[in-house]
């Protein structure tokens, strides 16, 4: 999700929940994301995700903004679209972690523990680097927003 703010765009990016985590922020951020099976439509998909992970529904003019490949060789499609939300009424679903690892102990905590918005200057330095094409592609495509 991104909005127009003081002449530039900002993106909603999350941080993902669990003890991994905790302490980790520049390099950590990602846009809501999650897997799907093979015969669910990509879309459908994020548009769940966001939803599971956030509690926001968004509605309107989906962009898409392509695949990367991430560090641990997840493949990512991710779209853009417009809207706005409140970082303080994120809401998300949980899941269980066997923590520490190799315990035998499975904890739950929230699939993402915060939401905020960055300029996409700042995202670039938060944001997973294997997602920072996203972020280039968003802006190439804001160009073509301004022109058209």
């Amino acid at each position: 999700m991104y909005r127009k703010r003081n002449g530039g765009l900002e993106v909603f990016l999350v941080h993902p929940g669990g003890p991994f985590w905790a302490k980790k922020d520049i390099g950590a951020w990602s846009i809501p994301k999650g897997e799907y099976k093979g015969d669910e439509d990509p879309l459908e998909a994020a548009m769940r995700e966001l939803l599971e992970e956030t509690g926001f529904v968004v509605e309107g003019h989906f962009e898409q903004l392509g695949e990367v490949k991430q560090a641990g060789g997840k493949i990512v499609t991710a779209w853009a679209i417009e809207g706005d939300c409140d970082p303080g009424d994120l809401i998300s679903t949980t899941c269980q972690i066997e923590w520490p690892p190799r315990s035998g102990r499975l904890l739950e905590f929230p699939e993402v523990d915060s939401g905020r918005w960055f300029s996409l200057q700042d995202a670039r330095q938060y944001i997973l680097k294997s997602q920072v094409p996203f972020l280039d592609r968003l802006s190439a495509l804001s160009s073509t927003f301004e022109q058209g």
